[in-house]
């Protein structure tokens, strides 16, 4: 959640801040500021869109600083503590420095408290308030940046990124990082820190990901890395993508645009899984899956989805018992948990807060852990004992869609390594199903996609609803969770997935004449039995919007006011074509409702606090 920029070099710096700020809009934020570096510090802050800070700059706000400064840090805030109000935005400021901060300060009250003792006042409701404090109090009795960040870093709990410029060290910025994202980049023309990718790619594509605990000194000439002991070196890292992948493109929304991403993001990402035409994943622990009697895949919102549709691929097709576990719940509920059954993490970022906590429970009991992520620098990458990346390329919009997509159909590629490795299917049917997924799945999604039109008209049914139901079986249940969570991610409107056989339990009682019901049926074992479902609700008037495949056709589009026949019949892949066209419909609903569709309302696309 929230974004952070620095910069320190030789260019004016306030367009840079602004622009990395624009570029990290897609995480989320209601307030934004920048703090600019020199003999004094100037501080502009303000609640509203990154365009109220520009006017408030336009309007000499920052006074002649703007023009003349070349280092500085801006921050994008979504409230957590305090409501989005001027005095709540980042930076905070002493006469020594300013900070900005991402994420969460667990022990705020008791420093506050102790604090306020000490003499200091406080004019927001903020945890990042008290950090800045804090740091101030311990500079003013050191006055050594690295010392005094190290120091700080003794005194808070919880989750945070931080980057500070202090007053009587112009042209430098220093950060610290414990369990919240922060990257560091050299450019032709100075130095740049950031909170992710996005924001440095204008200038560079080869950037620093510091440890946990660690200084960032920035320089116009240089970075340099403290700890306790003193300097340290890190790895160059690379960004496989481009900042064209990384805009619009001609698309009305980020969210349409990696929609049509995802059949090429399938293909990137399962070719280099294949070897002479078999899965081949080139490490011990997933090739040698086969052999463990379980395994608990553990990922947050949309990223534990796709683990839902995966344990039905693992399950049905290899024969392994998956437990899809919400990470939250995970790390709290005191787990059994064995090296017998192996962890497997899903996240788009690598950095959501509570995923990396349920990798380090698990790697602290003795537990293998293994990691499908899209960002291969991340901190879940880099903890997990084993790493597969999906290659989606960047997600921008909050809304997730090609993220999913290429982690279910990994997934899916590991269900048939593991199958075929276990003797539960022939070297033919494995080689016939790796080629289905790397070859014709993406060609499925790209038809399902080009049939926009139609999810177009089922949106208009749609746009005015206050209620939707979404209803399916088996594996089309896994795939009305997604669908439903979109619509309401972007839409707004109430949404509810249910498994088509609970509706006599009591979820029938919601169905009113009107409302508008989805079917999802791609399963020929169970279309006969959610045709009955159907006509249950048709009965109580609601209105059906069918999605099925030739194979169920008979049965479901009879029992459906509206009907999409899929053209895959294959039952891997067309619950994936399912959950495409109800991604695109979700999208088409949110557009004619005139939703802020890229940055829905409460939403981050990286939630790295609990």
């Amino acid at each position: 959640m929230c974004g952070i920029i620095g910069y320190t070099g030789v260019k004016p710096v306030c367009p840079i801040l602004l622009g990395g700020l624009r570029a990290l809009e897609y995480r989320g934020y209601d307030s934004a500021g920048i703090a600019l570096s020199g003999c004094t510090l100037a501080t502009v802050k303000r609640a509203g869109r990154i365009s109220v800070l520009e006017e408030a700059l336009a309007a000499g706000a920052a006074g002649e600083k703007v023009e003349s400064a070349c280092c500085g840090i801006g921050h994008t805030r979504w409230a957590t503590h305090g409501a989005p109000t001027d005095e709540n935005a980042h930076p905070h400021a002493t006469p020594r420095l300013a900070l900005v901060h991402n994420g969460i300060i667990e022990n705020d009250r008791a420093l506050r408290r102790e604090l306020e003792a000490a003499g200091y006042t406080f004019v927001s409701e903020t945890d990042t308030e008290s950090a800045a404090k804090l740091l101030d109090s311990i500079y003013g009795a050191c006055g050594d940046p690295v010392a005094a960040m190290l120091g700080l870093d003794g005194r808070l709990s919880g989750a945070y990124a931080l980057a500070v410029i202090f007053a009587d060290r112009p042209h430098e910025i220093y950060a610290i990082r414990r369990d919240s994202p922060l990257i560091a980049a050299q450019s032709p023309d100075g130095v740049l820190l950031a909170s992710d990718i996005p924001a440095i790619l204008p200038y560079t594509r080869s950037y620093y990901r510091p440890d946990e605990g660690e200084v960032v000194r920035l320089r116009a000439d240089g970075i340099t890395f403290f700890d306790a002991n003193g300097e340290k070196t890190h790895p160059l890292c690379t960004v496989n993508w481009d900042v064209e992948e990384a805009e619009r493109g001609g698309y009305s929304h980020f969210m349409r645009k990696e929609l049509g991403e995802a059949p090429e993001g399938v293909r990137r990402t399962l070719s280099p899984l294949i070897r002479d035409g078999l899965p081949h994943f080139g490490m011990p622990l997933l090739d040698d899956l086969h052999e463990k009697k379980g395994m608990r895949i553990v990922a947050c919102g949309t990223a534990m989805h796709a683990g839902l549709i995966g344990r039905t691929y693992l399950e049905r097709l290899a024969r392994l018992p998956v437990a899809v576990e919400i990470a939250s719940e995970f790390r709290y509920r005191d787990p059994i948990i064995s090296a017998d059954e192996p962890v497997l993490l899903l996240s788009q970022s690598g950095e959501t807060a509570d995923t990396l906590a349920a990798l380090r429970l698990a790697k602290a009991n003795g537990v293998p852990t293994a990691a499908i992520v899209n960002v291969i620098g991340s901190s879940v990458a880099r903890e997990a004992d084993a790493v597969m990346a999906t290659h989606a390329g960047p997600e921008i919009a909050v809304a997730s869609t090609k993220a999913y997509t290429t982690q279910a159909a990994m997934l899916a590629l590991l269900a048939v390594s593991t199958a075929y490795a276990r003797g539960l299917i022939d070297e033919q049917e494995a080689r016939a199903r790796t080629d289905a997924l790397c070859r014709r799945l993406p060609e499925a999604l790209e038809e399902t996609i080009a049939r926009e039109a139609e999810l177009e008209a089922f949106a208009a049914r749609l746009a005015e609803a206050e209620h939707v139901f979404y209803i399916g079986r088996g594996v089309d249940y896994d795939a009305c969770v997604e669908g439903s969570l979109k619509l309401k991610e972007i839409s707004y409107i109430h949404s509810e997935a249910y498994a088509a056989g609970e509706l006599k339990h009591g979820t029938i009682s919601l169905i009113e004449p009107g409302v508008p019901v989805l079917a999802v049926s791609t399963d020929p074992a169970v279309a006969a039995k959610v045709a009955s479902n159907m006509r249950e609700v048709r009965a109580r008037g609601g209105e059906i919007i069918a999605f099925c495949t030739p194979a169920t056709e008979a049965d479901i589009a009879p029992n459906a006011d509206f009907c999409m026949v899929l053209d895959e019949n294959d039952t891997t892949l067309a619950p994936l074509c399912a959950v495409s066209a109800l991604h695109l419909l979700a999208y088409h609903v949110a557009r004619l409702r005139g939703c802020d569709i890229d940055k829905p309302r409460n939403l981050a696309k990286s939630v790295t606090v609990e």
